[in-house]
């Protein structure tokens, strides 16, 4: 039970700057990877690929970087 309130905790807690700004890259990668992939033309293969790693890449990022917490000095 533990784990799900330290997961709640994450998600809900304050995100540190960086991870900010990495956060929101992470979403423009994304959202280039579903444009890529909505579009309503016919599209090389190899684009259509990239589209879907950048698609991939852009999740992880964004989700990694919305769970970090800012640093805490350990105690003693």
């Amino acid at each position: 039970m533990k784990t799900i309130e330290e997961i709640k905790y994450r998600l809900t807690g304050p995100t540190p700057p960086f991870f900010k700004k990495l956060r929101n890259i992470g979403l423009v990668i994304t959202g280039v990877g579903a444009a890529i992939l909505s579009a309503p033309v016919s599209l090389p293969m190899i684009l259509i690929q990239g589209a879907g790693y950048l698609l991939t890449a852009g999740t992880v990022i964004t989700a990694i970087s919305q769970v970090t917490l800012p640093h805490e000095p350990e105690e003693e």
